[in-house]
């Protein structure tokens, strides 16, 4: 390759010279120092006595004075690299208390709507348990004009006698509420209730209503009587209150 010429060889000439620019300006520094040191080292020769004997003193305390400028330059980033960590355990300490606080608050919550839960779910047991009794104590049995059949009397509500009877169908108390939603769509839980075309009647609206003789001979009139045979139903045609009413929701009827 031939060697560059005119203003491109000027330009490489230039840019080395750039480059040489700080260790040329290293060389100076040093070279400096050397004179310093050579020119004090020359004025302690040339005096004698206590003159010589000061000047020297005082280059040793401008080393010293170097030496100790020095050092505290070193202490000095010591103590803000040992401040700057203590900093960031401080910090980090902080964030860890901060977020066991929150952890334990947290779960803190947790156990109290726990105990909500256990505590309804006990009063709901309780109640029902009461309800029970309460229609036990109040139940009697007699002799029908319709083929013998036994007759049954509760107190309170239909739904409380609802509630009652779901036990001995061997379902539990997460069924009323299927139950409830079902026969506020048949009848709204009323015993009277017939639909003047299908003839269905009753709260269960047992089509026809003459069905729930088979509950008892007061199947026109008492409540527990036509929810007995309703249960009964339901649990032979739908296996229980929550399988009658999805049913109900995707036809219309059960």
């Amino acid at each position: 390759m031939s060697r560059p010429v005119g203003r491109h060889r000027a330009r490489r000439d230039t840019g080395v010279r750039a480059l040489r620019r700080p260790a040329i300006a290293a060389t100076a520094a040093i070279s400096a120092v050397s004179v310093s040191a050579a020119g004090y080292a020359s004025a302690a020769s040339a005096l004698s006595g206590p003159a010589s004997a000061d000047l020297q003193l005082r280059g040793q305390a401008d080393g010293l004075d170097a030496v100790n400028a020095g050092n505290s330059a070193v202490y000095a980033n010591g103590d803000s690299q040992s401040q700057a960590a203590a900093q960031a355990v401080a910090a980090r300490n902080a964030a860890n208390g901060k977020s066991k606080g929150a952890l334990a608050s947290l779960a803190a919550q947790a156990r109290a709507l726990q105990a909500q839960a256990n505590g309804s779910a006990a009063s709901a047991r309780e109640a029902a348990a009461a309800q029970s009794d309460s229609s036990s104590s109040s139940s009697g049995s007699g002799s029908g004009s319709g083929g013998g059949t036994t007759v049954t009397t509760f107190s309170g509500s239909p739904q409380a006698i609802a509630a009652a009877m779901l036990s001995s169908f061997g379902w539990g108390q997460n069924q009323m509420g299927c139950l409830v939603s079902l026969w506020n769509r048949e009848s709204g839980w009323n015993a009277s209730a017939e639909n003047a075309s299908s003839g269905a009647y009753g709260i269960p609206q047992a089509l026809p209503g003459s069905k729930m003789a088979s509950a008892g001979a007061d199947w026109r009139t008492n409540p527990a009587t036509q929810i007995k045979w309703g249960l009964g139903y339901i649990a032979s045609r739908y296996g229980s209150p929550c399988g009658a009413w999805g049913h109900s929701q995707a036809t219309g009827w059960y």
